[in-house]
């Protein structure tokens, strides 16, 4: 193979990150998994005596318990998590330096231009995925190829430190039995349409008719079509590449359903205040927010409006979302009918922070003064933490606002575009 493309995927990852750091995990069907009291009672990861009892990542912890009554469930310890994994991607980059995350557990890296360095692309994989092994304890599963589609694909294959290698010979061969879903952005709703039609594979997808799929799919369809044809051209990117911020936005499930706009009001000036953080320390003004609210019934809403002007401030954003909120949010003497299970805050449209002149009496001066107060307040809780200083608003429902979002670690898996 001319390119020599490597995806990498730590099994289980939180699990086996729990298992390496306490050995005795591994003789008890064990799950990590979220809080219920704080309803993040969902499962992240699983070991092999859990999956072997039929739990599933992403159930709820009490479906789970049902399953496997005797479930050792682990509360996730992200910073260890971060930690470990970066030892990991530490390891390829010793190799090359074009590594690519792709979320915390998984990255490409290629191998191509090392031939001179370390020899042969295929076997410095190998060894790559033994030193990870003996130097942390952790297993990788690889795949090899010639795309990144199809390396992705090959270490999906086998998830028990597997190593599959997908040649531009043996593709076709090797790939035209497996479901279409195995094929990265072939999601359920995606597999659905196609095996309506009769496409249940791989290979089938690849002999379909492009524009058949793309009357079926529109962009999406001719893109899967091209992938499963394995004709991916992208570059892994290089270790120094940072992916551009199109949005900045916090949300949280609530530690109880939101019934009336008095308990939405007192979230949202809490995320308000994390969004204008965030937005600061980027050097960050957005001229547009969008307000996500998911009810008890798990049904999704939002709504979206622009500034007049980019802001950074959180009582500008606050009142954009409050504003936001009464117009998609129906209300009878402001209780809701149906409660609010969780609210997100998402600022976007971005452009730089740039400092210029303002009239000292003008409508701009007070903007400025407002924003020195919220980046003291700022600065007080990143010195003494994010309970330092709080609004007395907060104290009506203490354990609805009692959350910190600058200080949430969940990790989501980053988009392959």
């Amino acid at each position: 193979m001319n390119r020599v493309i490597v995806h990498a995927d730590l099994n289980h990852c939180y699990a086996q990150i729990e298992e390496m750091m306490a050995p005795s995990l591994r003789e008890v069907p064990m799950a990590v998994g979220g809080r219920e009291e704080s309803r993040h009672g969902i499962i992240l990861a699983k070991n092999d005596l859990a999956k072997a009892a039929g739990v599933k990542t992403a159930e709820t912890l009490r479906d789970a318990l049902r399953k496997c009554p005797e479930l050792l469930i682990i509360h996730p310890h992200y910073e260890d998590y971060v930690y470990y994994t970066e030892m990991v991607k530490d390891i390829y980059r010793e190799y090359t330096d074009q590594v690519e995350s792709f979320g915390l557990d998984e990255a490409w890296f290629d191998l191509s231009r090392t031939v001179s360095l370390f020899g042969d692309p295929v076997e410095t994989a190998r060894t790559i995925q033994e030193r990870v092994f003996r130097e942390t304890g952790l297993s990788v599963s690889m795949g090899v190829s010639f795309n990144k589609i199809f390396a992705k694909l090959g270490s999906d294959m086998d998830k028990k430190r597997g190593f599959t290698v997908i040649t531009p010979e043996s593709f076709r061969e090797q790939l035209k039995d497996l479901p279409v879903e195995d094929l990265l952005y072939v999601g359920r709703a995606t597999a659905y349409k196609l095996n309506a039609c009769g496409i249940r594979t791989i290979g089938q997808l690849a002999d379909a008719d492009i524009r058949f799929l793309k009357r079926l799919l529109g962009k999406n369809g001719e893109m899967i079509w091209y992938f499963a044809n394995g004709w991916e051209g992208s570059e892994v990117k290089d270790v120094s590449w940072q992916r551009e911020v199109k949005s900045v936005g916090n949300g949280v499930t609530a530690i109880h359903d939101l019934h009336d706009f008095t308990e939405l009001q007192l979230v949202l000036r809490v995320l308000s205040d994390s969004v204008a953080a965030r937005l600061r320390q980027k050097k960050k003004r957005c001229s547009l927010v969008t307000l996500y609210l998911r009810d008890k019934d798990l049904r999704c809403f939002s709504h979206q409006r622009k500034f007049s002007r980019p802001t950074d401030l959180s009582e500008e954003i606050l009142s954009l979302a409050l504003f936001l909120a009464h117009e998609c949010c129906p209300a009878e003497e402001d209780v809701f009918p149906v409660p609010y299970r969780s609210v997100t805050i998402t600022a976007g449209c971005l452009s730089e922070h740039t400092y210029c002149e303002y009239d000292l009496f003008g409508e701009e001066a007070a903007r400025q003064k407002q924003r020195s107060l919220e980046v003291t307040i700022e600065k007080i809780r990143g010195r003494y933490g994010p309970y330092s200083l709080r609004y007395g608003s907060a104290l009506q429902d203490d354990a609805l606002t009692s959350f910190d979002p600058l200080g949430e670690h969940t990790i989501h898996p980053e988009s392959w575009f």
